[in-house]
Formats: C-alpha cells, sequence, structure tokens
C-alpha cells in the first residue's frame, strides 16, 4: 500500500468535518473543496487547506485536480453520490490516487441489484427468488414487487397484487428507472406484506477482514423511502441478529467487498 499523507476529502457539511477531524488525529494534513455559497462553512475552516471548486461537487475532474494541485494522495468521498460511483473510484486510481472506499468493481456489483443477488447466491446468503420478465412473474405469485435493477430512493418500485395490473406496472417501472437511473432493467420478487426492513452495515480492509456494524432497523418508511433508522433493531431476538449479521459477513468475505486503501 502506498503511504500518503495528505488526504482531500470530496464532501462537504458535517460528514466532512467528521472525516476531516479523524484524519487530524491520524496525523495526515487535510484538504478541503467548497462552492462560493460554502466559503465560510466550518469544515472549510476545519481544514489545512481548502480549495474553491466552480461548479459542483460531483465534478470529477474539478476534484482530482484539487487533489494534483495540493499534494493530495488520496480521496475520501464521504457518503452519498459520489462514494457509491464507481466511474469516479476508477479515474481516481487510474490517477494514481488512493481511494479511501470499497473498490470501484465492488461498488459497480452491489450498485446493481440483479448482480448483487447473484454474489448474495454465492455466498449462500438466503434471497428471495426473482425473475426478469412477466411471463416468469406467475410462478413466483402474487403479490409481486417490481424493482429497478439500478434502483435507490424507493424509484422504480411497483407492488402488483394481480396479473391485470402486471404489464402496465412494469411499463411504469420500467419508464421511472429510465427517468432516475439511465437504465430501465428491472426485476421482479414476492412481496411479502408485513416484513420488516432490516439492514447490516459492514466494513473491511484489504486483508480480507470484515466486521459487521451491527444492524438497523428501517420499516418505518414513507413511499418505499426510509424516515427513521434505529439499532439496534427492537423487533428481532439474538438468534435472528446472529443469522443477519453472519450473513452479512459472509457475502463480504466470499466475494471480497472490501472497504480498502486502494490504488
Amino acid at each position: 500500500m502506498n503511504n500518503f499523507s495528505t488526504l482531500l476529502v470530496a464532501n462537504r457539511g458535517e460528514i466532512a468535518s467528521r472525516v476531516i477531524r479523524t484524519a487530524k488525529k491520524m496525523g495526515l494534513k487535510t484538504v478541503a473543496i467548497y462552492t462560493e455559497a460554502d466559503r465560510h462553512s466550518p469544515y472549510v475552516m476545519d481544514a489545512d487547506l481548502s480549495v474553491k471548486i466552480e461548479s459542483s461537487y460531483l465534478d470529477s475532474d474539478a476534484i482530482i485536480s484539487a487533489a494534483k494541485t495540493t499534494g493530495a494522495g488520496a480521496i475520501h468521498p464521504g457518503y452519498g453520490f459520489l462514494s457509491e460511483n464507481h466511474d469516479f473510484a476508477t479515474k481516481i486510481q487510474d490517477e494514481g490516487i488512493i481511494w479511501v472506499g470499497p473498490n470501484s468493481d465492488s461498488i459497480q456489483i452491489m450498485g446493481d441489484k440483479i448482480e448483487a443477488k447473484k454474489h448474495a447466491i454465492k455466498a449462500e446468503m438466503p434471497i428471495l427468488e426473482s425473475v426478469n420478465d412477466a411471463a416468469s412473474a406467475k410462478d413466483i405469485g402474487y403479490p409481486l414487487m417490481i424493482k429497478a435493477a439500478a434502483g435507490g430512493g424507493g424509484k422504480g418500485m411497483r407492488i402488483v397484487y394481480d396479473e391485470s395490473q402486471l404489464d402496465e406496472s412494469i411499463k411504469l417501472a420500467k419508464q421511472e428507472a429510465m427517468n432516475a437511473f439511465g437504465d430501465d432493467r428491472i426485476f421482479i420478487e414476492r412481496y411479502i406484506e408485513r416484513s420488516r426492513h432490516i439492514e447490516v452495515q459492514i466494513i473491511a480492509d484489504k486483508h480480507g477482514n470484515v466486521l459487521h456494524l451491527g444492524e438497523r432497523e428501517c420499516s418505518i418508511q414513507r413511499r418505499h423511502q426510509k424516515i427513521i433508522e434505529e439499532s439496534p433493531s427492537p423487533r428481532i431476538d439474538s438468534e435472528q441478529r446472529d443469522k443477519l449479521t453472519q450473513a452479512s459477513l459472509s457475502i463480504g468475505k466470499t466475494n471480497q467487498l472490501c472497504i480498502r486503501w486502494n490504488h
């Protein structure tokens, strides 16, 4: 692993401040990026160096230019769009800059729900059966849930209660997915009513060590978008919690979905 002494944080606000504080505790020099509106924001004041971005916080070329100008050897994306953009991660690595986050292949896999399910199967994780077309959907049984392969934020999701709704629901889901993600691929699963939405977050290193950070209860939603996250979940027992977290570790280890200093 290449050593670096300067870290650029490609984000703003509270998450940028948190990353900057931690980086300083590690003895790293820090660089913030900002637009004119954020010139006097606390995170900019917290950083050792700051660079004004003339366009937007999603301008990858401007971010890489800022890293080169300040001698930053690594870029931390914080959370949000850039942290989930495999093209951005790849571009940074191609420039010889260390990407602090999951490797770009992992980002691409987990950003595609169809591919992510394939990798979950390899890890022997129990998942719902899914199909990609209306003709096969009847074999699953109603009600059904249509999901966008590249989806997120509740976009491109439709519940179908009977066959008469299926074709129109697929059409609408594909349109919404294309408008939101530029990708109209969908897949269809059995819709489980009165289910719980519980997530487990994992963290890993380049040596293949994988840890879980506990589970989050995310079942309180509006339009398939989370409103409240609660940890630990009050609705599962210790046995269920262990099965859930172990399954999460398994997919991380099997597919090497590692958070690492990539270079």
